[in-house]
């Protein structure tokens, strides 16, 4: 079996008033994104594709890959103007891969989140195999209200069956490659992660795999401070 990973690095991260994108400020004296690199490295993992910005190959390449020694990123190459663009050039370059390297089990991953974990990667890795289909989820601990155009509340689902989808999302190769080239063809179709992306193209139960209220999206500058304390409590 062979398993490869795509790690996302391509945002701008306006929402983080910097000028640096995201990716590359500091968390506790390195990268963002060498978290996201160590724990596939970590992981069972065999390869992983680094999805960057535009004019980000030459940085990750030296100031990452080279630098903090990460010998599963075996392909550096740049993304597109919106997240989906990057993943399909990233299922992309996994599908040109010769025959034996070509991947059975793919977890895309945005490198924005920066306290993945090994164990994590390896469990979606094994439950992928089960299903085809796996998210990295944790349940809401909030109250979630619906509202119309004008603010006004219309519903209010039940709590206990409401997830928030986390990265990784980990699939058979063929089934979520079949699914991005679909989408190519009907740009015009809104998508807001792999998942939806897989279900719109094909018929399977996607399985939401327990993940950690930990593993957060860095969003905004709050979330940065949060992540540091985070990171030094385990």
């Amino acid at each position: 079996m062979v398993t490869a990973g795509i790690v996302l690095a391509g945002g701008k991260g306006t929402r983080m008033q910097s000028d640096i994108p995201k990716q590359y400020m500091e968390l506790d004296g390195k990268p963002l994104l060498f978290y996201s690199l160590h724990a596939f490295e970590e992981s069972s993992v065999d390869s992983v594709v680094l999805v960057t910005a535009e004019g980000g190959e030459e940085y990750c390449r030296k100031e990452l890959v080279e630098r903090y020694g990460f010998q599963k990123v075996t392909a550096i190459i740049t993304g597109g103007a919106e997240r989906y663009l990057s993943v399909w050039n990233g299922l992309q370059d996994l599908e040109n891969q010769s025959v034996e390297k070509r991947p059975d089990y793919v977890l895309i991953h945005d490198g924005a989140r920066p306290l993945v974990t090994p164990e994590l990667i390896n469990r979606l890795l094994s439950e992928t195999q089960n299903y085809g289909a796996c998210v990295a989820g944790m349940p809401v601990k909030d109250t979630i209200q619906m509202t119309d155009e004008h603010g006004v509340i219309t519903l209010t689902p039940k709590r206990e069956s409401l997830w928030i989808a986390q990265t990784p999302q980990a699939f058979e190769f063929s089934m979520v490659y079949d699914a991005y080239r679909q989408l190519m063809a009907e740009p015009e179709i809104q998508v807001t992660d792999d998942a939806m992306v897989v279900g719109l193209y094909h018929e399977v139960n996607i399985q939401m795999v327990r993940g950690s209220y930990s593993n957060l999206k860095i969003t905004t500058p709050d979330d940065l401070v949060l992540a540091e304390a985070l990171l030094k409590k385990h």
